[in-house]
């Protein structure tokens, strides 16, 4: 099977053009596990498959790196983006991407290279951030989850959860260069409050248009970066006071723009896809 390796800020994916490639739905999750594995696989975050759509100009089908379906993920999109354009397989630098049945609409940043066109970064209009609860989802009485306490490790933390597709509790949290998210990492994610587990982002304010954020993202783990996350984290601080509508939120493998378009309640987001190597595995 060919593939190819790409990060969006440290957040790193097996990409796989499903138009070439035909592999069995039922036979995807094992397959994803054993691509991901960092010691006797390519190693990645996970693995994506980029299909045909009849919603969109093309689809992006996500799988975590334990094999468990993933509704989205900003990194990975904007690879995609990147991936579908330099490949050729669409000529225009705005184009929309479906995942999970949910469409986004892509801008791409380019640049002359000796062989033509590439995309350098991708601006990704990520839709509307849902604030209601059942829709997260997160099992909370409020009509919206901001600053809500969730008990983990007999410690009790603020939380707003935001969802972008996928489900986000965001803590505030001073000295997250520091902490322990391993060991916490886990308690959050499977939390009794959160019926389809939980990316969990521990934030720090640093001033009205900078924040630091650490992630631990569901099926995978810690990861360098997380695009929705990211998204989730600059709406979470706008609704506590905390920062402006454009935040820059620095995670571990680079820095994200995220803008809040409060008017038309948009969630913009724009950062760097990067193709890292190619190559063809035996699976």
């Amino acid at each position: 099977m060919k593939f190819t390796k790409m990060q969006g800020c440290g957040n790193d994916y097996v990409y796989v053009n499903g138009a070439e490639e035909k592999i069995p739905t039922e036979k995807k999750p094992e397959i994803v596990r054993k691509l991901s594995d960092r010691h006797f696989g390519i190693g990645g975050d996970g693995v994506i498959f980029i299909n045909p759509s009849n919603e969109a100009d093309f689809e992006m089908e996500m799988y975590n790196a334990d094999g468990t379906r993933a509704e989205m993920c900003g990194n990975g999109i904007r690879c995609v983006a990147k991936y579908v354009f330099d490949k050729g397989l669409t000529s225009s630098e705005e184009f929309t991407i479906v995942s999970a049945g949910k469409v986004k609409y892509i801008t791409l940043n380019t640049k002359e290279t000796a062989s033509g066109k590439e995309a350098v970064s991708v601006r990704v209009n990520m839709g509307s951030p849902i604030l209601e609860p059942a829709q997260i989802p997160v099992k909370v009485s409020q009509e919206t989850a901001i600053k809500v306490p969730i008990t983990v490790q007999g410690k009790t933390y603020e939380m707003t959860c935001v969802s972008m597709g996928n489900p986000h509790a965001i803590i505030f949290y001073d000295g997250i260069k520091d902490m322990k998210i391993e060991n916490i990492g886990p308690d959050f994610e499977n939390h009794e409050l959160f019926p389809k587990r939980t990316n969990t982002e521990f934030v720090e304010v640093v001033d009205r248009n900078n924040v630091n954020m650490r992630v631990w993202e569901r099926g995978t783990g810690e990861t360098l970066a997380c695009g929705t996350g990211a998204c989730a984290t600059a709406v979470a601080c706008v609704l506590c006071g905390l920062t402006d509508n454009e935040v820059n939120v620095h995670l571990l493998g680079g820095t994200l723009k995220i803008e809040w378009d409060r008017e038309n309640n948009l969630i913009y987001m724009t950062g760097p896809a990067v193709t890292v190597f190619e190559g063809e595995v035996q699976i």
